[in-house]
């Protein structure tokens, strides 16, 4: 008898969702994590006395267009959501205005600042919300090769199919600029659509801004104690149904024998058994984890791209002050901040050659301002995600230009807060090279694969290992951010894996 039904290779939270289901299913699972915690890039860590920083993702806003949290009663197990209200804060330094959960509150508040903007603000959510709630759908199963044209089609009723088809598949930096003449309104919405990865320019990206609609619908979360209280709440709900999870316990080995997987054999050696082997590790991992005889070509060509951001985490011994301050708003939402469209654009043309943006947009988290528990009291965390930012250098190293690009960050948000570098009582730097040493982020890319159409949907991680089935190796399955829909703290891998499995391995429908 195997020692397990179903054995999970990595603890990022779309591998332990998967994990929560198939227990709660009635399976043996276990789990084998190569670091001393679980969650992956969606762990939190006290790594300053009395301060609290997240490892990777910060802000929740994907996994609340899923009933992942509910379906698994994730709230039984201590995982308790903060919403945030503002949930986001927009600004060039000058004129700060903040997009609220509230879409009439939203576009009222940007009619009276820039007449004209609330009404076309109101426009763009009108007309794009069908898209939006089509794109969602299809994020929640298995993909199929259709999916552009049945979400142009499904993304309004009357008008004409082909003329949204033809927006879908423009630049979302020109999508913005049909709907707003305000660049201080465009920038921010342009900025949040860049965290996908590819620049306003790139054909086929305005579905990332084109999901901005979602964000009302759905708000922006954070977990209380940190972005790790989701995947530690999945943690005690795999081992409530009688999952074990080892930590320390990286898998060296995914064991084949006649074409099926057999189990893993760890680094230092001990072999288990199961029924069938999930990965939710890069599927670079995965690969290099496999007899070279079971790698397909195609697992070796998958685009992970040069890098992408660059994160500093900061203790302050005070809240951050931003020169145009509303208190509190400015410190509770996700800070969009930008000068201009330029400067996005300037970033990328940096990173195209190599460099490290030297002026970079940010995305600012003070999430102390609505979790006392992050920092000692009159404390703050402060975490700046700054784009674009190369694995490869055109000249030096990381472990040499990793202090120049920390003073480039902090320069920056200095524009918008001064005198927060004065205040800074630890912090840790996250380089791309960082990303992948300590999380296995291979390159420095958050997304595991570039988020580009060729590598979306069906095409993700390739069009034959789409259904989250290792091809060539029966039971060995696939999720995590190289599978569909990719990137971000969403869980829709991670349980669409699970509805694979299961229908594989109980021969029953899911319900």
């Amino acid at each position: 008898m195997p020692d397990f039904d179903l054995i999970v290779v990595g603890a990022g939270h779309n591998a332990l969702i998967t994990a929560a289901y198939a227990a709660r299913a009635g399976l043996r699972v276990g789990v084998f994590e190569r670091r001393h915690l679980v969650g992956g890039a969606v762990s939190t860590e006290e790594l300053v006395p009395g301060y609290r920083f997240d490892y990777g993702g910060s802000a929740h806003i994907l996994i609340r267009l899923t009933p992942v949290v509910e379906e698994l009663e994730l709230s039984r197990y201590g995982l308790r959501y903060l919403d945030l209200d503002p949930m986001f804060h927009c600004s060039d330094g000058e004129t700060p205005w903040f997009i609220h959960r509230d879409a009439a509150r939203t576009a009222d508040d940007l009619e009276r600042l820039f007449p004209g903007e609330g009404e076309a603000y109101t426009r763009f959510l009108n007309d794009w919300t069908p898209f939006a709630e089509a794109v969602s759908d299809l994020f929640m199963s298995a993909p199929g090769p259709l999916e552009l044209g049945r979400m142009a089609l499904a993304s309004g009723k009357g008008g004409d199919a082909g003329a949204r088809l033809r927006r879908i598949l423009r630049p979302y930096g020109e999508v913005s600029r049909e709907y707003f003449r305000e660049e201080r309104v465009r920038a921010p919405l342009n900025w949040m659509a860049a965290q996908s990865g590819p620049p306003p320019t790139d054909p086929i990206s305005a579905p990332f801004l084109l999901w901005h609609p979602l964000y009302h619908r759905g708000g922006v979360a954070r977990p209380r104690g940190g972005s790790g209280g989701l995947t530690r709440a999945l943690a005690r709900a795999i081992e409530a149904h009688g999952g074990q999870i080892f930590t320390n316990a990286p898998v060296r080995e995914i064991l084949v024998r006649g074409k099926r997987a057999q189990g893993v054999r760890l680094e230092g050696g001990d072999t288990y058994t199961a029924r069938a082997v999930v990965s939710g590790t890069h599927v670079l991992t995965t690969a290099a984890a496999l007899p070279p005889e079971h790698v397909p070509a195609a697992a070796r060509e998958v685009r992970v791209g040069n890098g992408f951001g660059f994160v500093l985490r900061l203790a302050l011994s005070s809240p951050v002050r931003y020169r145009h301050h509303t208190e509190p708003d400015s410190r509770v939402g996700m800070g969009l901040l930008i000068k201009n469209e330029r400067q996005l654009l300037k970033g990328y043309g940096e990173y195209l050659a190599g460099e490290p943006t030297t002026d970079p947009p940010l995305i600012a988290m003070s999430f102390s301002a609505v979790d006392d528990s992050l920092a000692p009291p009159g404390g703050e965390v402060l975490w700046l995600w700054a784009q674009y930012y190369p694995y490869e250098l055109s000249r030096g190293t990381w472990d040499t230009r990793a202090a120049e690009a920390r003073e480039n960050v902090l320069n920056a948000f200095e524009h918008y807060a001064p005198g927060t570098r004065d205040k800074i009582v630890g912090e840790l730097v996250q380089t791309p090279l960082w990303l992948e040493q300590h999380l296995g982020l291979h390159r420095g890319n958050v997304m595991h694969l570039e988020m580009t159409t060729d590598q979306m949907f069906a095409f993700r991680p390739w069009m034959q290992a789409s259904g989250y089935r290792w091809p060539g190796v029966r039971g060995l399955y696939l999720t995590g951010a190289s599978t569909h829909p990719g990137g971000g703290i969403m869980g829709a891998s991670g349980r669409t894996a699970a509805r694979v499995i299961l229908s594989d391995l109980t021969r029953r429908a899911w319900r």
